[in-house]
């Protein structure tokens, strides 16, 4: 199988630091893995704007990853700088993904009104930010999982029909 790549990047200040389990990235791996995608990077990073955008932009260009998946960075608090850090990433933005994310999560908690998650592509990729808590993680992807295959393919240049 194996015919997509992906790539998951945490954004931990403490996960940087070898203080702070990465459960959240780890969940990934293993789902994107079982799901037939072959991992081609994997980092835990400082929530840093510069950092995050080389960290994504070296997975796709010198990884070659196909899929992008961040996790952490994505509420309100004063470090959380993803949303940022991908206005120099994205040369489009996938609005629909983010606001399928939000609207799932809100029949969950209320809490996912403060969600600054985003996709968009950077050349031929998918790049996805997801919640930091691998609980919130899995929830998000999981709206978006029955998409993917097909949006990574319409990025890559596929002419297929879009219908189901």
């Amino acid at each position: 199988m194996n015919r997509f790549t992906f790539a998951v990047i945490t954004m931990s200040d403490s996960g940087a630091r070898g203080e702070r389990e990465d459960t959240s990235g780890e969940a990934l791996k293993e789902l994107f893995t079982a799901a037939g995608y072959r991992l081609c990077c994997y980092r835990v990073i400082p929530d840093a704007v510069d950092t995050i955008v080389k960290t994504v932009k070296n997975a796709v260009d010198r990884e070659g990853a196909d899929l992008v998946l961040t996790t952490g960075g994505t509420g309100v608090a004063p470090t959380d700088v993803t949303p940022e850090a991908m206005d120099q990433v994205f040369e489009k933005e996938v609005p629909g993904m983010a606001e399928a994310m939000r609207a799932e999560s809100l029949k969950i908690t209320p809490r996912a009104v403060i969600s600054r998650s985003r996709a968009g592509i950077y050349h031929t990729s998918l790049v996805i930010n997801l919640p930091g808590s691998r609980k919130a993680a899995l929830e998000n992807i999981g709206v978006l999982m029955p998409a993917l295959e097909h949006a990574i393919e319409k990025i890559k240049g596929s002419t297929a029909d879009c219908g189901t």
